[in-house]
């Protein structure tokens, strides 16, 4: 990504779904394709009373739960993806 404020054509990341974009006026359908074979996140849930946590992919997709936080982001690592925590 370039910091620049001039518009200049950004190169899309491989895995988004269209080619070249401006970052700056990046679609709805653009952003939710940033990551999403790369990133996962981890957030605190509450399933049938009990505590957990829920990784979902970059998209919002829902992947896996788990017991605890740790055993979460082995996953994601495990995955090959890299995790990151929702609050």
């Amino acid at each position: 990504m370039n910091g620049n404020t001039e518009n200049e054509d950004v190169q899309a990341p491989a895995d988004a779904p269209m080619g070249s974009f401006d970052i700056r006026h990046m679609t709805a359908e653009q952003l939710r394709g940033v990551g999403v074979s790369h990133i996962a996140y981890v957030k605190p849930v509450t399933v049938n009373g009990m505590p957990g946590f829920a990784i979902h992919g970059a998209d919002g997709t829902p992947m896996a739960l788990a017991e605890d936080r740790d055993t979460a982001l082995a996953a994601i690592v495990q995955h090959e993806m890299f995790p990151l925590s929702v609050h």
